[in-house]
């Protein structure tokens, strides 16, 4: 079966009613997980996107409490699952504001983690590389924004 373009798809909704588009959505639900979690977010919590980055910080939070922190193994394989939910929440909203604030917050919540990040190569490179991405992030945003963000960003590197 040859998958179809955005552009095809996109034609082809055109011609069909509500109750088929809500089928389809419906049936895409019930396939991935993903595909539930997005349409729960563009249904409920696109309106509110402070709640959205609020239950998303606590997710983060929550997970990082949890990491086994026995051996570095263990913490790098939970950092970088933590890392790819996080990333996967950001594709969600699509905005740069929110890509900014949950990057933000995973990399304060390594640099908090105890055994410290700093003694993983690994650990480090991931730090430094989501730092990277929020400045490149933050150059896009309004002036006033990139200021308070470049404050919360020299904020990682002190202690």
């Amino acid at each position: 079966m040859k998958t179809a373009s955005v552009k095809e798809i996109k034609d082809e909704l055109k011609f069909k009613t509500s109750d088929e588009l809500r089928e389809l959505c419906l049936q895409l639900s019930r396939f991935k997980k993903e595909n539930k979690e997005l349409l729960t977010y563009l249904l409920f919590e696109a309106q509110d996107e402070e709640a959205f980055i609020a239950s998303v910080k606590v997710f983060i939070s929550d997970a990082f409490e949890e990491i086994n922190t026995k051996n570095y193994y263990w913490i790098r394989k939970s950092v970088r699952k933590i890392l790819s939910q996080t990333k996967k929440y950001i594709r969600y909203s699509k905005k740069k504001e929110t890509q900014v604030e949950l990057l933000l917050h995973f990399c304060n919540e390594l640099r908090e983690m105890d055994p410290s990040y700093k003694q993983s190569n690994r650990l480090r490179s991931v730090f430094q590389n989501q730092v990277a991405l929020i400045e490149k992030t933050i150059n896009g945003l309004h002036p006033d924004l990139q200021y308070e963000y470049k404050i919360e960003i020299e904020n990682l590197y002190e202690s």
